[in-house]
Protein backbone atom coordinates (compact mmCIF):
# COMPACT_ATOMS: atom_id res chain seq x y z
CA UNK A 1 0.00 0.00 0.00
CA UNK A 2 1.10 3.54 -0.65
CA UNK A 3 1.85 5.83 2.32
CA UNK A 4 -1.20 7.32 4.02
CA UNK A 5 -1.44 11.07 4.58
CA UNK A 6 -4.44 12.19 6.61
CA UNK A 7 -6.29 15.50 6.33
CA UNK A 8 -8.51 16.39 9.28
CA UNK A 9 -11.01 19.19 8.87
CA UNK A 10 -11.18 21.02 12.21
CA UNK A 11 -11.89 24.64 11.33
CA UNK A 12 -15.55 24.98 12.27
CA UNK A 13 -16.78 27.02 15.19
CA UNK A 14 -19.72 24.81 16.05
CA UNK A 15 -22.13 27.59 16.99
CA UNK A 16 -24.89 25.10 17.84
CA UNK A 17 -22.74 23.73 20.67
CA UNK A 18 -23.25 27.13 22.38
CA UNK A 19 -19.76 26.93 23.86
CA UNK A 20 -16.63 29.08 23.89
CA UNK A 21 -14.61 25.91 23.34
CA UNK A 22 -13.99 24.95 19.67
CA UNK A 23 -16.28 22.16 18.57
CA UNK A 24 -13.49 19.64 17.91
CA UNK A 25 -12.26 20.13 21.49
CA UNK A 26 -15.56 19.13 23.08
CA UNK A 27 -14.89 16.04 25.18
CA UNK A 28 -16.02 12.48 24.55
CA UNK A 29 -15.05 10.01 27.30
CA UNK A 30 -12.77 12.67 28.77
CA UNK A 31 -10.84 13.26 25.54
CA UNK A 32 -11.35 15.96 22.87
CA UNK A 33 -13.15 14.78 19.74
CA UNK A 34 -10.14 15.67 17.63
CA UNK A 35 -7.86 13.41 19.65
CA UNK A 36 -10.16 10.47 18.95
CA UNK A 37 -9.70 11.20 15.24
CA UNK A 38 -5.93 11.59 15.53
CA UNK A 39 -5.84 8.21 17.26
CA UNK A 40 -6.92 6.71 13.96
CA UNK A 41 -3.87 8.22 12.27
CA UNK A 42 -1.70 6.41 14.80
CA UNK A 43 -3.61 3.12 14.43
CA UNK A 44 -3.27 3.30 10.64
CA UNK A 45 0.45 4.07 10.95
CA UNK A 46 -0.08 7.08 8.72
CA UNK A 47 2.94 8.93 7.46
CA UNK A 48 1.51 12.35 8.26
CA UNK A 49 -1.56 14.15 9.52
CA UNK A 50 -2.50 17.69 8.57
CA UNK A 51 -5.06 19.42 10.78
CA UNK A 52 -6.98 22.19 9.04
CA UNK A 53 -7.72 24.79 11.70
CA UNK A 54 -9.83 27.92 11.82
CA UNK A 55 -11.88 28.88 14.86
CA UNK A 56 -9.76 28.59 18.01
CA UNK A 57 -6.73 27.58 15.94
CA UNK A 58 -4.20 28.03 18.76
CA UNK A 59 -6.23 25.86 21.15
CA UNK A 60 -6.80 23.20 18.50
CA UNK A 61 -3.13 23.08 17.60
CA UNK A 62 -2.05 22.75 21.23
CA UNK A 63 -4.54 19.95 21.87
CA UNK A 64 -3.50 18.07 18.74
CA UNK A 65 0.06 17.76 19.96
CA UNK A 66 -1.20 15.74 22.95
CA UNK A 67 -2.23 12.91 20.66
CA UNK A 68 1.33 12.16 19.58
CA UNK A 69 3.08 10.00 22.16
CA UNK A 70 6.75 9.29 22.56
CA UNK A 71 7.92 6.46 20.36
CA UNK A 72 4.96 6.73 17.93
CA UNK A 73 6.05 8.63 14.87
CA UNK A 74 3.64 10.84 13.00
CA UNK A 75 4.49 13.94 11.05
CA UNK A 76 1.87 16.38 12.38
CA UNK A 77 1.24 19.64 10.54
CA UNK A 78 -1.30 22.46 10.52
CA UNK A 79 -2.83 24.80 7.96
CA UNK A 80 -5.27 27.64 8.53
CA UNK A 81 -8.61 28.14 6.81
CA UNK A 82 -9.16 31.83 7.41
CA UNK A 83 -12.56 31.95 5.69
CA UNK A 84 -15.10 29.17 6.11
CA UNK A 85 -15.88 28.54 2.44
CA UNK A 86 -16.71 24.85 2.50
CA UNK A 87 -14.99 21.48 2.60
CA UNK A 88 -13.33 21.84 -0.79
CA UNK A 89 -11.84 25.17 0.21
CA UNK A 90 -10.59 23.64 3.47
CA UNK A 91 -8.75 20.85 1.66
CA UNK A 92 -7.32 23.35 -0.84
CA UNK A 93 -5.50 25.05 2.05
CA UNK A 94 -3.55 21.84 2.68
CA UNK A 95 -2.54 21.39 -0.95
CA UNK A 96 1.01 22.81 -0.55
CA UNK A 97 1.78 20.26 2.18
CA UNK A 98 0.53 17.19 0.31
CA UNK A 99 3.04 14.77 -1.19
CA UNK A 100 2.31 13.13 -4.53
CA UNK A 101 3.30 9.56 -3.66
CA UNK A 102 0.59 8.78 -1.12
CA UNK A 103 -3.08 8.16 -0.52
CA UNK A 104 -4.92 11.06 1.09
CA UNK A 105 -7.50 10.08 3.71
CA UNK A 106 -9.93 12.93 4.45
CA UNK A 107 -11.51 12.88 7.92
CA UNK A 108 -13.59 15.28 10.03
CA UNK A 109 -12.48 16.38 13.47
CA UNK A 110 -16.02 16.09 14.83
CA UNK A 111 -16.60 12.48 13.71
CA UNK A 112 -14.83 10.55 16.47
CA UNK A 113 -16.04 6.95 16.34
CA UNK A 114 -14.90 5.64 12.95
CA UNK A 115 -13.11 2.34 13.48
CA UNK A 116 -9.54 1.81 12.32
CA UNK A 117 -10.47 -1.38 10.46
CA UNK A 118 -13.14 0.54 8.54
CA UNK A 119 -10.58 3.12 7.46
CA UNK A 120 -8.09 0.41 6.47
CA UNK A 121 -10.74 -1.17 4.26
CA UNK A 122 -11.54 2.21 2.72
CA UNK A 123 -7.87 2.93 1.98
CA UNK A 124 -7.49 -0.54 0.45
CA UNK A 125 -10.52 0.12 -1.77
CA UNK A 126 -8.84 3.26 -3.05
CA UNK A 127 -5.65 1.53 -4.14
CA UNK A 128 -4.86 1.30 -7.84
CA UNK A 129 -5.85 4.83 -8.73
CA UNK A 130 -9.45 4.80 -7.51
CA UNK A 131 -11.47 7.29 -5.48
CA UNK A 132 -13.01 5.53 -2.48
CA UNK A 133 -15.96 6.88 -0.50
CA UNK A 134 -17.27 5.71 2.86
CA UNK A 135 -21.04 5.39 2.65
CA UNK A 136 -23.84 4.27 4.93
CA UNK A 137 -27.57 3.68 4.55
CA UNK A 138 -29.72 5.84 6.82
CA UNK A 139 -33.47 5.54 7.39
CA UNK A 140 -33.55 9.35 7.66
CA UNK A 141 -30.80 10.77 5.41
CA UNK A 142 -31.77 14.43 5.88
CA UNK A 143 -28.74 16.70 5.88
CA UNK A 144 -26.38 14.20 4.22
CA UNK A 145 -25.08 14.13 0.65
CA UNK A 146 -26.81 11.40 -1.40
CA UNK A 147 -24.86 8.81 -3.37
CA UNK A 148 -26.11 8.89 -6.96
CA UNK A 149 -25.56 5.65 -8.88
CA UNK A 150 -26.06 4.65 -12.49
CA UNK A 151 -28.45 1.91 -13.58
CA UNK A 152 -25.54 -0.52 -13.40
CA UNK A 153 -24.79 0.55 -9.82
CA UNK A 154 -21.60 2.52 -10.34
CA UNK A 155 -21.20 5.76 -8.37
CA UNK A 156 -21.87 8.80 -10.51
CA UNK A 157 -21.74 11.61 -7.98
CA UNK A 158 -22.77 13.07 -4.63
CA UNK A 159 -25.65 15.52 -4.36
CA UNK A 160 -25.76 17.63 -1.21
CA UNK A 161 -29.08 17.62 0.61
CA UNK A 162 -29.86 21.27 -0.06
CA UNK A 163 -29.23 20.80 -3.79
CA UNK A 164 -31.03 17.48 -4.17
CA UNK A 165 -34.21 17.09 -6.18
CA UNK A 166 -37.18 15.27 -4.66
CA UNK A 167 -36.21 11.96 -6.25
CA UNK A 168 -32.61 12.32 -5.07
CA UNK A 169 -33.72 13.08 -1.53
CA UNK A 170 -35.42 9.69 -1.49
CA UNK A 171 -31.99 8.02 -1.78
CA UNK A 172 -30.98 6.50 1.57
CA UNK A 173 -27.32 5.73 0.80
CA UNK A 174 -25.34 8.76 1.93
CA UNK A 175 -21.75 9.96 1.93
CA UNK A 176 -20.21 9.58 5.38
CA UNK A 177 -17.82 12.53 4.96
CA UNK A 178 -14.72 10.32 4.64
CA UNK A 179 -12.83 9.54 1.44
CA UNK A 180 -9.52 8.07 0.29
CA UNK A 181 -7.99 9.39 -2.91
CA UNK A 182 -4.59 9.20 -4.63
CA UNK A 183 -2.75 12.45 -3.96
CA UNK A 184 -1.91 13.32 -7.62
CA UNK A 185 -5.54 12.97 -8.64
CA UNK A 186 -6.73 15.01 -5.68
CA UNK A 187 -4.28 17.77 -6.53
CA UNK A 188 -5.64 18.05 -10.05
CA UNK A 189 -9.28 18.02 -9.00
CA UNK A 190 -8.75 20.60 -6.25
CA UNK A 191 -7.27 22.98 -8.83
CA UNK A 192 -10.50 22.71 -10.84
CA UNK A 193 -12.89 23.22 -7.95
CA UNK A 194 -14.84 26.46 -7.86
CA UNK A 195 -17.75 27.99 -5.95
CA UNK A 196 -20.71 25.65 -5.94
CA UNK A 197 -23.38 28.18 -5.08
CA UNK A 198 -24.10 31.88 -4.62
CA UNK A 199 -22.63 31.77 -1.13
CA UNK A 200 -19.24 31.00 -2.60
CA UNK A 201 -18.93 27.61 -0.93
CA UNK A 202 -16.59 25.07 -2.49
CA UNK A 203 -17.67 21.45 -2.03
CA UNK A 204 -15.10 18.69 -1.85
CA UNK A 205 -17.79 16.26 -2.99
CA UNK A 206 -17.75 17.86 -6.46
CA UNK A 207 -14.55 15.91 -7.20
CA UNK A 208 -16.67 12.75 -7.50
CA UNK A 209 -18.31 14.00 -10.68
CA UNK A 210 -14.85 15.08 -11.91
CA UNK A 211 -13.51 11.59 -11.32
CA UNK A 212 -16.40 10.05 -13.29
CA UNK A 213 -15.83 12.52 -16.11
CA UNK A 214 -12.11 11.68 -16.14
CA UNK A 215 -12.80 7.96 -16.26
CA UNK A 216 -11.44 7.34 -12.76
CA UNK A 217 -13.31 4.53 -10.97
CA UNK A 218 -15.30 5.66 -7.92
CA UNK A 219 -15.95 2.92 -5.37
CA UNK A 220 -18.12 3.00 -2.27
CA UNK A 221 -17.17 1.11 0.88
CA UNK A 222 -20.58 0.76 2.50
CA UNK A 223 -20.98 0.08 6.24
CA UNK A 224 -24.06 -0.47 8.36
CA UNK A 225 -22.83 1.02 11.64
CA UNK A 226 -24.14 4.59 11.51
CA UNK A 227 -22.27 5.59 14.68
CA UNK A 228 -19.01 5.45 12.72
CA UNK A 229 -20.02 8.42 10.56
CA UNK A 230 -22.01 10.35 13.17
CA UNK A 231 -20.79 13.89 13.75
CA UNK A 232 -21.24 16.27 16.65
CA UNK A 233 -23.02 19.57 16.14
CA UNK A 234 -25.11 19.91 19.31
CA UNK A 235 -24.86 18.94 22.99
CA UNK A 236 -27.58 16.36 22.36
CA UNK A 237 -25.54 14.68 19.64
CA UNK A 238 -22.46 14.73 21.86
CA UNK A 239 -24.38 12.98 24.64
CA UNK A 240 -25.72 10.39 22.19
CA UNK A 241 -22.21 9.59 20.96
CA UNK A 242 -20.94 9.41 24.55
CA UNK A 243 -23.47 6.67 25.27
CA UNK A 244 -22.63 4.86 22.04
CA UNK A 245 -18.92 4.98 22.82
CA UNK A 246 -19.39 3.77 26.39
CA UNK A 247 -21.63 0.93 25.28
CA UNK A 248 -18.96 -0.09 22.77
CA UNK A 249 -16.38 -0.23 25.57
CA UNK A 250 -18.74 -2.07 27.92
CA UNK A 251 -19.48 -4.77 25.36
CA UNK A 252 -15.78 -5.26 24.61
CA UNK A 253 -15.06 -5.75 28.32
CA UNK A 254 -17.99 -8.14 28.79
CA UNK A 255 -16.69 -10.23 25.89
CA UNK A 256 -13.50 -10.60 27.94
CA UNK A 257 -15.51 -11.87 30.92
CA UNK A 258 -16.38 -8.74 32.93
CA UNK A 259 -19.76 -8.83 34.69
CA UNK A 260 -21.58 -5.53 34.34
CA UNK A 261 -24.96 -5.14 36.05
CA UNK A 262 -26.04 -2.78 33.27
CA UNK A 263 -23.72 -1.94 30.34
CA UNK A 264 -25.81 1.16 29.63
CA UNK A 265 -24.75 2.59 33.01
CA UNK A 266 -20.97 2.30 32.77
CA UNK A 267 -18.28 4.88 31.96
CA UNK A 268 -14.58 4.56 31.17
CA UNK A 269 -12.86 7.90 30.56
CA UNK A 270 -9.47 9.43 29.94
CA UNK A 271 -7.91 11.35 32.82
CA UNK A 272 -7.96 14.88 31.44
CA UNK A 273 -5.61 16.13 34.16
CA UNK A 274 -2.70 13.80 33.40
CA UNK A 275 -3.56 12.64 29.90
CA UNK A 276 -3.65 8.98 31.04
CA UNK A 277 -5.84 7.02 28.64
CA UNK A 278 -8.91 5.27 29.94
CA UNK A 279 -8.08 1.59 30.40
CA UNK A 280 -9.80 -1.02 32.57
CA UNK A 281 -7.90 -4.28 33.16
CA UNK A 282 -9.91 -7.01 34.86
CA UNK A 283 -9.17 -10.44 36.25
CA UNK A 284 -11.71 -13.25 36.23
CA UNK A 285 -15.09 -12.93 37.93
CA UNK A 286 -14.99 -9.16 38.43
CA UNK A 287 -18.43 -7.67 39.08
CA UNK A 288 -19.35 -4.01 38.63
CA UNK A 289 -22.70 -2.57 39.69
CA UNK A 290 -24.50 0.34 38.02
CA UNK A 291 -23.39 3.93 37.46
CA UNK A 292 -19.68 3.43 38.08
CA UNK A 293 -17.11 5.75 36.47
CA UNK A 294 -13.54 4.61 35.79
CA UNK A 295 -10.94 7.22 34.85
CA UNK A 296 -7.41 6.68 33.60
CA UNK A 297 -5.78 3.28 34.14
CA UNK A 298 -7.59 1.01 36.60
CA UNK A 299 -6.67 -2.59 37.41
CA UNK A 300 -9.16 -4.91 39.10
CA UNK A 301 -7.91 -8.26 40.37
CA UNK A 302 -9.75 -11.56 40.30
CA UNK A 303 -13.08 -11.56 42.08
CA UNK A 304 -13.15 -7.82 42.83
CA UNK A 305 -16.60 -6.41 43.47
CA UNK A 306 -17.41 -2.76 42.77
CA UNK A 307 -20.62 -1.43 44.28
CA UNK A 308 -22.99 1.03 42.66
CA UNK A 309 -22.14 4.69 42.05
CA UNK A 310 -18.37 4.42 42.59
CA UNK A 311 -15.81 6.75 40.97
CA UNK A 312 -12.39 5.11 40.58
CA UNK A 313 -9.39 6.78 38.94
CA UNK A 314 -5.84 5.48 38.38
CA UNK A 315 -5.99 2.68 40.93
CA UNK A 316 -4.89 -0.93 41.44
CA UNK A 317 -7.37 -3.06 43.36
CA UNK A 318 -6.16 -6.54 44.26
CA UNK A 319 -8.01 -9.84 44.15
CA UNK A 320 -11.01 -10.33 46.40
CA UNK A 321 -11.34 -6.69 47.42
CA UNK A 322 -14.83 -5.25 47.82
CA UNK A 323 -15.49 -1.59 47.06
CA UNK A 324 -18.85 -0.74 48.55
CA UNK A 325 -21.26 1.78 46.94
CA UNK A 326 -20.53 5.49 46.64
CA UNK A 327 -16.78 5.12 47.19
CA UNK A 328 -14.47 7.66 45.56
CA UNK A 329 -10.92 6.58 44.71
CA UNK A 330 -8.93 9.40 43.12
CA UNK A 331 -5.53 7.94 42.34
CA UNK A 332 -4.02 10.96 40.63
CA UNK A 333 -0.26 10.45 40.64
CA UNK A 334 1.26 8.68 42.51
CA UNK A 335 -1.88 6.55 42.31
CA UNK A 336 -3.84 4.49 44.82
CA UNK A 337 -3.68 0.78 45.70
CA UNK A 338 -6.10 -1.51 47.53
CA UNK A 339 -4.79 -4.80 48.86
CA UNK A 340 -6.12 -8.31 48.55
CA UNK A 341 -9.36 -8.90 50.41
CA UNK A 342 -9.70 -5.30 51.56
CA UNK A 343 -13.10 -3.78 52.27
CA UNK A 344 -13.63 -0.12 51.33
CA UNK A 345 -16.72 2.02 51.81
CA UNK A 346 -19.51 2.78 51.48
CA UNK A 347 -18.94 6.54 51.15
CA UNK A 348 -15.15 6.26 51.59
CA UNK A 349 -12.61 8.47 49.85
CA UNK A 350 -9.11 7.39 48.87
CA UNK A 351 -7.01 10.27 47.61
CA UNK A 352 -3.65 10.19 45.76
CA UNK A 353 -1.01 8.13 47.53
CA UNK A 354 -3.45 5.96 49.48
CA UNK A 355 -2.01 2.46 49.84
CA UNK A 356 -4.11 -0.19 51.58
CA UNK A 357 -2.63 -3.56 52.49
CA UNK A 358 -4.34 -6.93 52.63
CA UNK A 359 -7.62 -7.23 54.55
CA UNK A 360 -7.64 -3.53 55.42
CA UNK A 361 -11.05 -2.13 56.36
CA UNK A 362 -11.89 1.46 55.44
CA UNK A 363 -15.45 2.33 56.33
CA UNK A 364 -18.02 5.02 55.74
CA UNK A 365 -16.92 8.65 55.59
CA UNK A 366 -13.23 7.82 56.01
CA UNK A 367 -10.74 9.86 53.96
CA UNK A 368 -7.19 8.67 53.32
CA UNK A 369 -4.50 10.74 51.58
CA UNK A 370 -0.84 9.88 50.97
CA UNK A 371 -0.97 7.19 53.65
CA UNK A 372 -0.09 3.53 53.89
CA UNK A 373 -2.23 1.15 55.93
CA UNK A 374 -0.51 -2.18 56.55
CA UNK A 375 -2.23 -5.57 56.52
CA UNK A 376 -5.28 -5.86 58.74
CA UNK A 377 -5.49 -2.19 59.75
CA UNK A 378 -8.97 -0.77 60.26
CA UNK A 379 -10.46 2.70 60.07
CA UNK A 380 -14.15 2.01 60.02
CA UNK A 381 -15.95 5.29 60.70
CA UNK A 382 -15.76 9.06 60.17
CA UNK A 383 -11.98 9.49 60.19
CA UNK A 384 -9.11 11.20 58.38
CA UNK A 385 -5.63 9.79 57.75
CA UNK A 386 -3.29 12.14 55.90
CA UNK A 387 0.47 11.67 55.45
CA UNK A 388 0.42 8.67 57.77
CA UNK A 389 2.10 5.29 58.07
CA UNK A 390 -0.20 2.83 59.82
CA UNK A 391 1.08 -0.53 61.02
CA UNK A 392 -0.49 -3.96 60.94
CA UNK A 393 -3.74 -4.56 62.81
CA UNK A 394 -4.07 -0.95 63.97
CA UNK A 395 -7.60 0.03 64.96
CA UNK A 396 -8.26 3.69 64.19
CA UNK A 397 -11.29 5.05 66.02
CA UNK A 398 -14.29 6.95 64.77
CA UNK A 399 -13.88 10.70 64.48
CA UNK A 400 -10.08 10.63 64.80
CA UNK A 401 -7.77 12.63 62.54
CA UNK A 402 -4.11 13.17 61.81
CA UNK A 403 -3.37 16.89 61.95
CA UNK A 404 -0.76 16.78 59.19
CA UNK A 405 -0.65 20.44 58.13
CA UNK A 406 0.72 23.25 60.30
CA UNK A 407 -0.35 26.04 57.95
CA UNK A 408 2.89 25.96 55.96
CA UNK A 409 4.22 22.38 55.76
CA UNK A 410 2.96 18.80 55.81
CA UNK A 411 4.22 16.43 58.52
CA UNK A 412 3.98 12.67 58.91
CA UNK A 413 2.27 10.54 61.55
CA UNK A 414 3.48 7.00 62.32
CA UNK A 415 1.17 4.54 64.09
CA UNK A 416 3.03 1.35 64.79
CA UNK A 417 1.60 -2.18 64.69
CA UNK A 418 -1.25 -3.22 66.98
CA UNK A 419 -1.87 0.29 68.29
CA UNK A 420 -5.41 1.30 69.21
CA UNK A 421 -6.57 4.87 68.59
CA UNK A 422 -9.76 5.74 70.46
CA UNK A 423 -12.60 7.79 69.07
CA UNK A 424 -12.36 11.55 68.48
CA UNK A 425 -8.56 11.76 68.82
CA UNK A 426 -6.24 14.28 67.18
CA UNK A 427 -2.70 13.14 66.37
CA UNK A 428 -0.66 16.30 65.76
CA UNK A 429 2.16 15.47 63.34
CA UNK A 430 5.03 14.84 63.43
CA UNK A 431 4.29 12.17 66.01
CA UNK A 432 4.76 8.42 66.50
CA UNK A 433 2.39 6.12 68.40
CA UNK A 434 4.43 3.19 69.70
CA UNK A 435 3.61 -0.43 68.86
CA UNK A 436 0.76 -1.88 70.87
CA UNK A 437 -0.01 1.48 72.43
CA UNK A 438 -3.46 2.82 73.20
CA UNK A 439 -4.65 6.41 72.85
CA UNK A 440 -7.71 7.12 74.96
CA UNK A 441 -10.80 8.57 73.34
CA UNK A 442 -10.90 12.33 72.97
CA UNK A 443 -7.11 12.79 73.33
CA UNK A 444 -4.98 15.34 71.47
CA UNK A 445 -1.52 13.81 71.11
CA UNK A 446 1.37 16.18 70.43
CA UNK A 447 4.29 14.03 71.59
CA UNK A 448 5.36 10.54 70.55
CA UNK A 449 4.26 7.69 72.83
CA UNK A 450 6.11 4.60 74.03
CA UNK A 451 5.33 1.08 72.88
CA UNK A 452 2.50 -0.47 74.86
CA UNK A 453 1.67 2.75 76.71
CA UNK A 454 -1.77 4.14 77.43
CA UNK A 455 -1.88 7.82 76.53
CA UNK A 456 -4.77 10.03 77.60
CA UNK A 457 -4.92 13.79 77.26
CA UNK A 458 -8.19 15.27 78.55
CA UNK A 459 -9.55 17.96 80.77
CA UNK A 460 -10.78 16.78 84.16
CA UNK A 461 -14.42 15.70 84.16
CA UNK A 462 -16.68 17.70 86.45
CA UNK A 463 -20.19 16.58 87.38
CA UNK A 464 -22.62 18.65 89.56
CA UNK A 465 -25.60 16.73 90.83
CA UNK A 466 -27.38 19.93 91.97
CA UNK A 467 -27.07 21.75 88.66
CA UNK A 468 -30.29 23.17 87.24
CA UNK A 469 -30.63 23.86 83.55
CA UNK A 470 -31.63 27.50 82.88
CA UNK A 471 -35.29 27.93 81.99
CA UNK A 472 -36.36 29.89 78.97
CA UNK A 473 -37.74 33.28 79.93
CA UNK A 474 -41.26 34.04 78.85
CA UNK A 475 -41.56 36.64 76.10
CA UNK A 476 -43.10 39.94 77.22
Amino acid sequence: MTPIDILIMAAGQGTRMKSRRPKVLQRLAGRPLLLHVLDQALHLQARSAIVITGHGAAEVQAASAQAIHAGRHLDLGFVRQEQQLGTGHAVQQALPQLRDDGTVLVLSGDVPLTRADTLRALVAAGQGGQLALLTVTLPDPAGYGRIVRSVSGTVQGIVEHQDAAEAERAITEVYGGIMAVPAPLLRGWLARLGPHDARGEIYLTDIVAMAVADGVPVVAHRISDTVQVAGVNTPVQLAELERAYQLRQARALMEQGLRLADPARFDLRDDARSGVRGELLCGQDVEIDVNCIFTGRVELGEGVQIGAHCCIANARIAAGAVIHPYTHIDGEQPGATVGEGALVGPFARLRPGAQLGRRVHVGNFVEIKNSRLADGAKANHLAYLGDATVGERVNYGAGSITANYDGANKHRTVIEADAHIGSNCVLVAPVTIGAGGTVGAGSTITKSTAAGALSVVRGKQISRADWVRPARQAKP
